[in-house]
Parts: C-alpha cells; sequence; structure tokens
C-alpha cells in the first residue's frame, strides 16, 4: 500500500452531502447516489478519488483509470459497519474492481489496517517472489480481509502479476530481480524515483517495489 492524502471533494459530491434530506441519514443518502443514477457525481468521485492516488488501487496499488469499468468508490471504514462515515470524503477511496480482492473481498469486513494510515507503508513486506505477508497482527489480518496475495492458494493471479510487473520495473531501472544491488544510495535514489508521479501516475505496483527496496536497504 501506499499512504493517500485526502485532499478536498468534488464539488458535485459535496453539493449532494449538502443536500441530503433529513428523512435520509448518510448510508441511505450515499445509496441514493446509485438508486437515483447520478452517474455524473459517482464518475466524479471515482476520478477525483483515483487522481490523488496517482491511478493505482489504494490496496493492491495496481493500475486503475478513474473509469467505471476498473475503478469503484470504496469506502475503508464499510457502510454496513460505520453508517455515520458514508458521506465522508476522508472514508472514500478509489479501488480494483478485481474479483476476490480489494473491495470485492472487503465488503463489510473491519480493516484494521488502512492506506490512510502511514504505517500501511512499513507494515507490510512484499517479496520478490510476488507474495505480501504482514509484520503486525493488524497488517495479517487486513492481508487476509483484502485477499492480497500471502500465498498462492489464496490469490495466485495477484502474486503472479505482482511479480511480472515488479520485474519489469527492477529490470527498466537496471535490477536483475535475481542478484539485486548492494549499493544503498543507488537503492535510495530508485525508491524516491519510483514514487515520484510521471504526469500524474505512477507505475503500477510501484510502491510494491519501493517496499523490496528499503528492504534491501535495511538488510
Amino acid at each position: 500500500m501506499r499512504k493517500i492524502t485526502k485532499g478536498q471533494p468534488p464539488d458535485s459530491f459535496l453539493n449532494w452531502v449538502r443536500s441530503k434530506p433529513a428523512s435520509k441519514n448518510e448510508n441511505q443518502w450515499f445509496q441514493e447516489l446509485y438508486t437515483q443514477k447520478q452517474w455524473g457525481i459517482i464518475a466524479d468521485l471515482s476520478n477525483k478519488c483515483a487522481q490523488e492516488q496517482f491511478y493505482i488501487c489504494a490496496y493492491c496499488c495496481d493500475h486503475i483509470t478513474g473509469a467505471s469499468t476498473d475503478t469503484v468508490n470504496e469506502h475503508v471504514e464499510a457502510r454496513a459497519i460505520a453508517q455515520a462515515s458514508s458521506l465522508k470524503y476522508t472514508n472514500i477511496v478509489a479501488s480494483c474492481k478485481t474479483k476476490g480482492q480489494c473491495d470485492a473481498s472487503h465488503k463489510s469486513q473491519h480493516l484494521p489496517l488502512t492506506p490512510l494510515m502511514a504505517e500501511c507503508e512499513t507494515e507490510f513486506k512484499f517479496k520478490i517472489s510476488g507474495r505480501v505477508e504482514g509484520t503486525t497482527s493488524r497488517a495479517e489480518k487486513t492481508i487476509e480481509v483484502l485477499n492480497l496475495g500471502d500465498n498462492e492458494r489464496n490469490n495466485k493471479a495477484l502474486i503472479e502479476k505482482r511479480k511480472q510487473l515488479t520485474d519489469n520495473l527492477l529490470w527498466t531501472n537496471g535490477i536483475n530481480p535475481e542478484e539485486g544491488l548492494e549499493d544503498d544510495d543507488l537503492l535510495q535514489d530508485l525508491v524516491e524515483n519510483l514514487l515520484i508521479p510521471k504526469e500524474g501516475k505512477l507505475d503500477p505496483f510501484a510502491p510494491v517495489v519501493a517496499n523490496i527496496l528499503r528492504s534491501w536497504i535495511a538488510a
């Protein structure tokens, strides 16, 4: 994961929140966006979230476009268990729509470690194999809830995709994934470069590769 810094909501969504009638609670009024087919507001929300995440999924860090084809407005605190936070822009992120993971796996479960917390960048440990493990119990639980690929039995497709794109990013930056690199200064420069958006976008899984390189520095 990469920590997300939330900005201001799109005006269309802000106006929708302000127009909530007294007869509706926050959860009901968010659902009304879809019941009333307010696709413009929904699209504005998805696009704004994707933009501030540099077009990577809040959870797995794969590429998203912000369009409805691959992006969904996801509540970090699920609406079923935190209804009063349903209209809080600070509780909404852009997730990929991949089956069996991220938003589709989260559903209404509690998420103990989120991309809104700085610790999300340190409590997950990504491996060159494509797997991920949690360094704390809450990170382990989050991996389970979002099905982020701790082993092939749970999410082989994500592990294989993460490994492939991780290898590609390493090769692109002059590193043989099987050999690594022992120059800490160069590794740090690569970490910083990977996390600089190019034309407002990060490469898919760039925070994952940065996490791997940091572990090489620490070693």
